[in-house]
């Protein structure tokens, strides 16, 4: 008895230490993204702030560029959060609003609908830097599946060292100096970018064969319209101005129509660049895809005080220490004060 006991006792403490290794292992040879492409830190950001927030940005890269939650912040008193990702795909903000209302419920939901143009999973790269910080939960067994390209497995999301196992001659500084910690790479969801970068020259405008939205995306944003309406939260849907890729007419007739049929307030800002005072030739970063730091604050100011007319959104300033933390740790960061 005494000899079965022991056996049991060694074979559990091995069987501990064999866990604890590959546990070590797995966190030590997942990508960080703390400073090298950084564009994956961004849906873990959100957890250390989550709560209080009355609206919440969900999208692509045109919200988390685009729109700057400090600055709404500071113009009307708003409180916001950007749930947004490199290549976002409508599903995928679906289900990251249906987690966001496990920690909060806004008062409203701006969706930027320039994702309704793509209808199948683009890669596993775009799918690892949105997916594999996010924490567990159901709505992450959806994004999974719903997500994966046909060269991708459940299990290698589940057990990470299935896919990072070969990264052991790619370690870097960053993988021991971040391995159980993290940096702010955001500021409430927005990403900086002060570099500048003119629009020069932009590919032709192309017919296409079709420009109907796939039936995927619509229903995807009839599920994300829905859940709005289920937790009292209005759903706001807004096209940032990126001047490329182009969006049709078609597009914004579809979008339009939509927003008209289901009483949604739906903004093309794109088409009041110009009234925001964005110039192309200094508020962009990536020869107009999207607006850096200059461009993203104008847009910001401008969308704040749309957003306090017309939605009727309390301000907040001077209520809370949280929310004037944020705006001072964003002022010091970008060396703006409150310029």
């Amino acid at each position: 008895m005494t000899r079965n006991i022991k056996t049991i006792l060694s074979v559990t403490a091995v069987l501990i230490g064999f866990c604890l290794i590959l546990s070590f292992l797995t966190i030590l040879l997942q990508p960080k993204y703390m400073t090298d492409l950084v564009e994956g830190s961004m849906t873990s950001q959100y957890y250390a702030e989550a709560g209080g927030h009355d609206v919440i940005f969900i999208g692509d890269c045109e919200v988390y560029a685009n729109f700057v939650p400090a600055e709404l912040y500071r113009q009307a008193g708003i409180t916001a959060y950007v749930r947004g990702n490199s290549q976002q795909l409508i599903w995928q903000s679906y289900y990251l609003l249906k987690e966001t209302f496990r920690y909060e419920t806004p008062k409203a939901v701006v969706f930027n609908v320039n994702a309704m143009r793509y209808s199948e999973p683009v890669s596993e790269a775009y799918n690892r830097l949105m997916i594999d910080k996010m924490r567990w939960s159901t709505e992450k067994v959806e994004i999974i599946r719903a997500s994966m390209t046909e060269e991708e497995n459940f299990l290698s999301y589940v057990f990470p060292i299935l896919r990072y196992h070969s990264r052991f001659d790619q370690l870097t500084a960053e993988d021991f100096v971040y391995l159980f910690q993290e940096k702010q790479n955001t500021f409430q969801g927005h990403l900086v970018n002060t570099e500048v970068k003119p629009v020069e020259k932009l590919p032709a405008k192309r017919p296409l064969k079709d420009y109907a939205f796939a039936d995927i995306c619509w229903e995807y944003l009839d599920k994300i319209r829905l859940l709005c309406e289920e937790n009292g939260t209005e759903l706001i849907l807004v096209k940032a101005p990126s001047v490329y890729p182009y969006w049709y007419d078609e597009y914004q007739t579809q979008i339009e129509d939509y927003a008209e049929k289901h009483n949604i307030s739906f903004y093309n800002l794109l088409e009041v660049a110009e009234d925001i005072g964005i110039d192309y030739q200094q508020d962009t970063y990536d020869g107009g895809l999207h607006l850096n730091l200059s461009g993203a604050k104008k847009l910001s100011v401008y969308f704040a005080d749309l957003l306090a007319e017309n939605h009727k959104l309390e301000d907040h300033r001077g209520e809370t220490s949280k929310f004037e933390k944020l705006l001072e740790e964003y002022d010091k960061a970008t060396n703006i004060g409150g310029e």
